[in-house]
C-alpha cells in the first residue's frame, strides 16, 4: 500500500498548468470577442435593427426558419458560444484534458457542447486550473473507480467484488465506430498501469486508434503495452480485456483504499506466482514516440512517411520514433521522409499496438548482413523447382534473396511477422524449435534451408539440429555459424563444406561467422 500511496502521490511528472503568458493572451482575446458581441448587440436592438432584417430576409434560403433579429443578435447565446469555445481552448493548451479520468472528460465535453460552462473569467480559469493541480491525485484513484463502475454487469466475466485478470465493457463499438467516450475507459486504464510500469502516461485519444485496429479484426486478441494488457473486440459492440494478474492485484489494492469494507481479502492478495503468458518486455516505447508513428504521413500511392503536421514531441522522441522506422526497413531520404521497400502499416500497427520492440538481446535479432547473406543463398543453390524454409527469419535478411513463392519463414516475433507477410512471404509465428519439434509434427520436408540462428546459450547447435529434421532426402542446408564452428561434425551422416570467415560483418558485434553447407544423404 505504500508503494501504491507513492504512485498516486507522485506529482514530479504531473501536468503543470498552462503558462500565465498564454492564460493573458486567451482573457484579451476572449475580452475582444466579448466587446464585439455586446457592440454588434446594441445596433441589432437599436434603429439598425430594421435595416439588418432585410439583410436577412432577401438573403437566407427561403425553406429555412430564421428567428427575429432582437433573437439572433442576443447577447446571451453569443457569449455562452464564446465561453464554451474559450474553455476548449484552454484544456487544448495544457495537459489537464489528458490527465483528467474519462468521467470528467465526459463532463466537460457535455458542457462545452451544450454550451454550459462557466464565465470565461480570470478568476474562473486559474481557480479552476489550480484546483485540477490540487485534485492531481485525485485523477488517479477516480481512473481506477471509473474503469471498475463501467464494467458491465451483463457479463458474469466481470465480477463485483473487484477486478479480475479478464473483464468487458459493454457499448465500445457499434455500427462500425467505437465510442470516444468508452475507448477513453480502456486509455485511463492504460494510463493506470503505465503508472504502474514506471512508464509515460498515453495521450487522452491514444487508444481510439486502439479499439479502431480491434475492432477491424473481431474476436482476435490485439497485444498492447509490452503484454501487460490485452483487447479484442465483438461485433455485439463489446471489448474484452485481459490484464496481468499482478496488474489486477495493484488495481485492487486502489480499490480497498477508496473502499475499505467492499473489497474482500481474496481480492487483496497478491498472486502467489506469475502467469506464464504476459511477460513484460524490459523497455517499452515512450507514448510521446508512438504518438510520432501513430501521426506520420502517408505520400499518396506511396511507402513514404513524412512526420506529422501536429508533432509536438521533442527532438529525442523524434529521433528516437526515427530509430525505430530504420530498425523496420526505413530509410531516411533527403527532404526528411522515410522510404520503405514494402507497406510498412502493418508493422508500425503492430509497434502501435504493443508499445515496444523486441529487445535485440533476448530475441538474438541481429540482422543478416547482405554479403553474408548473399554467400549463403550462393552456397545454397536453390533450384527453380525447389521448396525452401527460413528459420528464425527476423525481417527477412536472408529471405529478400529466396524465391518469394516458395519460400516459408518461420518468426516468433510479431512485428518481425508484420513485416515479412508485408513483404509477401508466407510468415508461421511461432518459437523455430517449437515449430519443429511439437506443433508440426506432421509437416512437409523442404528441399533447403537456408538459416541465421541465434547463436547465445547453445541454440545455435539446437536450432541447426532442428533444422536439420526439416530438411529432405538429398536436400541441402545452409547455416549461418560462430567461427568456432568450422571443421566440427554437428550433423554426423552428413557431407559437409565450411566458407571462409567473416569478420565483423554484423553491426554491433565483433562476431566472426562461417557458413556450413551440409547435403542430406
Amino acid at each position: 500500500m505504500r508503494e501504491l500511496m507513492e504512485i498516486v502521490d507522485d506529482t514530479r511528472e504531473f501536468f503543470a498548468p498552462v503558462s500565465s503568458d498564454v492564460i493573458d493572451g486567451l482573457l484579451a482575446q476572449y475580452q475582444q470577442q466579448r466587446s464585439h458581441i455586446d457592440h454588434i448587440a446594441g445596433i441589432a436592438a437599436g434603429d439598425m435593427g430594421n435595416a439588418i432584417n432585410w439583410f436577412i430576409d432577401g438573403n437566407r434560403d427561403r425553406a429555412s426558419h430564421m428567428p427575429a433579429v432582437e433573437r439572433l443578435f442576443a447577447p446571451a447565446g453569443a457569449i455562452a458560444s464564446l465561453n464554451s469555445r474559450y474553455w476548449s481552448d484552454t484544456l487544448a493548451l495544457t495537459d489537464v484534458y489528458s490527465a483528467m479520468p474519462q468521467a470528467r472528460r465526459d463532463e466537460w465535453n457535455k458542457s462545452i457542447s451544450d454550451k454550459t460552462t462557466p464565465e470565461y473569467t480570470e478568476d474562473t480559469v486559474r481557480s479552476s486550473l489550480n484546483g485540477w493541480l490540487a485534485d492531481r491525485s485525485k485523477f488517479f484513484g477516480e481512473r481506477v473507480d471509473g474503469i471498475f463502475r463501467n464494467l458491465s454487469g451483463d457479463h458474469v466475466t466481470n465480477c463485483p467484488q473487484g477486478f479480475s485478470k479478464r473483464m468487458i465493457l459493454a457499448y465500445v463499438t457499434e455500427n462500425g465506430y467505437h465510442s470516444t467516450s468508452r475507448a477513453g475507459l480502456i486509455n485511463d486504464l492504460r494510463a493506470v498501469i503505465a503508472k504502474f510500469m514506471g512508464r509515460d502516461e498515453p495521450a487522452w485519444n491514444a487508444t481510439n486508434v486502439i479499439v479502431s485496429m480491434a475492432r477491424k479484426q473481431p474476436g482476435q486478441w490485439l497485444t498492447l503495452d509490452g503484454g501487460a494488457l490485452r483487447i479484442r473486440c465483438y461485433k455485439i459492440g463489446t471489448a474484452h480485456l485481459e490484464i496481468h494478474p499482478d496488474m489486477a492485484y495493484r488495481l485492487n489494492q486502489v480499490l480497498a483504499g477508496m473502499y475499505p469494507r467492499a473489497i474482500p481479502a481474496e481480492f487483496r492478495t497478491k498472486p502467489k506466482k506469475k502467469a506464464k503468458e504476459f511477460q513484460m518486455m524490459g523497455r517499452p516505447l515512450p507514448f510521446a514516440v508512438l504518438d510520432i508513428i501513430r501521426e506520420l504521413r502517408r505520400e499518396r500511392g506511396t511507402n513514404s512517411f513524412m512526420f506529422g503536421y501536429a508533432t509536438k514531441e521533442s527532438l529525442v522522441a523524434k529521433e528516437e520514433a526515427l530509430r525505430v522506422l530504420i530498425g523496420i526497413g526505413g530509410v531516411l531520404g533527403k527532404c526528411g521522409d522515410i522510404d520503405f521497400e514494402y507497406d510498412p502499416q502493418e508493422a508500425m500497427n503492430e509497434i502501435i499496438a504493443s508499445g515496444c520492440i523486441p529487445d535485440r538481446v533476448a530475441h538474438q535479432y541481429f540482422p543478416t548482413p547482405e554479403v553474408v547473406a548473399r554467400a549463403a543463398v550462393e552456397m545454397a543453390d536453390i533450384g527453380p523447382d525447389d521448396t525452401v524454409l527460413e528459420p528464425s527469419a527476423g525481417q527477412g535478411g536472408i529471405a529478400d534473396y529466396l524465391p518469394k513463392d516458395r519460400t516459408t519463414c518461420v518468426e516468433i516475433s510479431p512485428l518481425h511477422c508484420s513485416v515479412l507477410r508485408a513483404k509477401g512471404f508466407k510468415t508461421v509465428e511461432v518459437d523455430f524449435v517449437m515449430y519443429a519439434d511439437q506443433h508440426f509434427p506432421n509437416q512437409p520436408k523442404f528441399d533447403c534451408v537456408v538459416m541465421n540462428p541465434p547463436f547465445s546459450e547453445g541454440r545455435a547447435k539446437l536450432h541447426t539440429e532442428y533444422a536439420s529434421s526439416m530438411v529432405k532426402p538429398g536436400g541441402r542446408l545452409v547455416a549461418i555459424l560462430p567461427a568456432s564452428f568450422s571443421g566440427k561434425n554437428i550433423l554426423p551422416g552428413w557431407d559437409v563444406e565450411w566458407s571462409r570467415v567473416f569478420d565483423n560483418e554484423f553491426a554491433g558485434t565483433s562476431v566472426s561467422v562461417v557458413i556450413m553447407l551440409a547435403v542430406r544423404a
